[in-house]
C-alpha cells in the first residue's frame, strides 16, 4: 500500500536525555449501554448544558462552589460535574463567541472517575443521577496500551468527559506522560518537513531522505467503499450505509496509525529533532476527478498530523506547523509561480531545477518558507 523511497538510515551521536511531559485524549466506546442507561445520560447532559447556559450569566465564576448548583435547580446533580464545569464554563468564557452552549458534555477529574480492569475487560466508573456506575468500554489494542500504562502508575490520569457521537456513547480520557526529550549538542537539530495531498498522502523529507507514502491502493479501495453505498442507497439499505461508513473511518484510521508510525521511525533513525507540518486549518484541497465530492477532508489528514504529533512527543521530538501558502510553487532558489509545478513534477521556470512536486514542498515545509502559523492552537491528540 505504502511506497518508500530514498530510505537510509542514520544513528544520532551525543545528546542530553531530559524528561518532558505529553498528554493525549484517548477515545473510548461505552460497551452496549442499556436504553435505560442511554435516556440517563442524555438527560445529564440536558442538565449540564442549562446549567453551563445560566452560569454564562454570572458576572463572576472564580468565585462559584459547587452550591451554585441549588439557585439554578433543585434536581439532584453530582457535585463533581457541577465542580467541573464550573472550572471549564469560567475557563471558556473569555473566548465564548455565541451566546449559548448548543452542547456541554458531563466532565471528572481524576478523583471521581476510576479506570479498572475487571476480568480482562477494562472498566470506567464515574458519579451519575442515580448513583455511581461502573461501565465496561470497547479497547482496541493500541488503546490498551494506554490504558496499562495508567494502571501501572506510569501514565496519569486527567479529565474525563462523557459524550455522544453518531448515535454511540464515549469518553474521551485525558493521559498524561513522560517521554525521553532527546537535547541534541548540535545548535541546529535535524528538521523534517511533511507535505500532505491525495496523489501521495504523505510526503516527508528529512535532509537528502525521502519517504513517499502513495495513494493508489487507499483511493481504489475508497472508490469500493463508494461504490458499494451507491448500490446499497438504491436499495434504501440505511443501516447497511450506516455500517459501511464506520468499517471505511476504522480502516482509514488503522491506515494512518501505520503511516504515522513508520513517518516516525525515520524520525528517530535520523537524529531529527523538529518536525514541521502544514497547518490545515481551513484548507480545503482541489477535488479529484475519479471521486467525484471527495476531497481533503474525506480523508483524515487532521487524524495522520495528530497521530504523527503525539507518536512525535513520545519520542522527545519538536512539532511545529507552518502557513501552506506556495510551498508547492517555490524553487530553492527563491522563484515562486504556479506554472512551477505540473502534477506531480516540479520544474523551476526560472533556473531550471527539477524534482518530486511533493518532495519539493516537504522541503519547502521543513525550512518553513511561508513562515510559521499563527493560528494554530496547541491542542491535546486524540487516540
Amino acid at each position: 500500500m505504502f511506497d518508500i523511497i530514498n530510505l537510509q538510515t542514520y544513528v544520532p551521536q551525543g545528546g542530553v536525555h531530559l524528561k518532558d511531559m505529553s498528554v493525549i485524549s484517548l477515545k473510548l466506546e461505552l460497551l452496549n449501554p442499556t436504553i435505560s442507561k442511554q435516556r440517563m445520560y442524555e438527560a445529564m447532559t440536558k442538565i449540564n448544558t442549562e446549567f453551563s447556559n445560566w452560569l454564562l450569566g454570572l458576572t463572576s465564576l472564580s468565585t462559584i462552589t459547587s452550591k451554585a448548583f441549588k439557585d439554578f435547580s433543585n434536581e439532584k446533580f453530582p457535585s463533581a460535574i457541577v465542580n467541573q464545569t464550573i472550572r471549564e464554563v469560567n475557563s471558556k468564557k473569555k473566548h465564548q463567541k455565541a451566546k449559548l452552549f448548543k452542547k456541554f458534555w458531563c466532565g471528572f477529574n481524576n478523583q471521581n472517575c476510576k479506570i479498572e480492569l475487571e476480568n480482562k475487560l477494562y472498566k470506567i466508573s464515574f458519579p451519575t443521577l442515580k448513583k455511581r456506575i461502573a461501565v465496561p468500554v470497547v479497547a482496541k489494542h493500541y488503546q490498551r496500551y494506554w490504558l496499562d500504562k495508567l494502571l501501572s502508575g506510569k501514565a496519569k490520569q486527567g479529565k474525563t468527559e462523557l459524550y455522544k457521537k453518531r448515535g454511540r456513547w464515549y469518553v474521551a480520557v485525558a493521559i498524561s506522560f513522560e517521554t525521553e526529550k532527546l537535547k541534541m549538542v548540535s545548535l541546529h537539530p535535524k528538521i523534517m518537513g511533511i507535505d500532505v495531498g491525495l496523489k501521495n498522502i504523505a510526503t516527508c523529507s528529512v535532509g537528502t531522505k525521502n519517504l513517499i507514502f502513495k495513494g493508489n491502493g487507499v483511493s481504489f479501495k475508497r472508490r469500493k467503499f463508494a461504490s458499494k453505498r451507491k448500490k446499497l442507497g438504491q436499495l434504501k439499505k440505511l443501516s447497511a450505509i450506516k455500517r459501511s461508513k464506520n468499517k471505511e473511518s476504522r480502516w482509514m484510521k488503522d491506515v494512518n496509525h501505520k503511516i504515522s508510525r513508520q513517518i516516525i521511525h525515520l524520525a528517530v533513525s535520523n537524529g531529527v529533532g523538529v518536525i514541521r507540518m502544514e497547518d490545515l486549518t481551513g484548507i480545503r484541497m482541489a477535488k479529484s476527478k475519479k471521486e467525484a465530492g471527495r476531497n481533503l477532508h474525506h480523508w483524515s489528514f487532521y487524524q495522520l498530523q495528530n497521530f504523527i504529533k503525539y507518536k512525535a512527543e513520545m519520542k522527545g521530538i519538536k512539532v511545529e506547523y507552518v502557513k501552506p501558502a506556495y510551498t508547492s510553487q517555490t524553487c530553492k532558489c527563491g522563484h515562486c509561480n504556479q506554472n512551477n509545478r505540473h502534477y506531480l513534477n516540479f520544474k523551476c521556470k526560472k533556473c531550471g531545477y527539477k524534482n518530486h512536486a511533493d518532495v519539493n514542498a516537504s522541503i519547502n515545509i521543513a525550512k518553513a518558507i511561508s513562515g510559521f502559523s499563527e493560528t494554530k492552537h496547541k491542542t491535546k491528540t486524540s487516540a
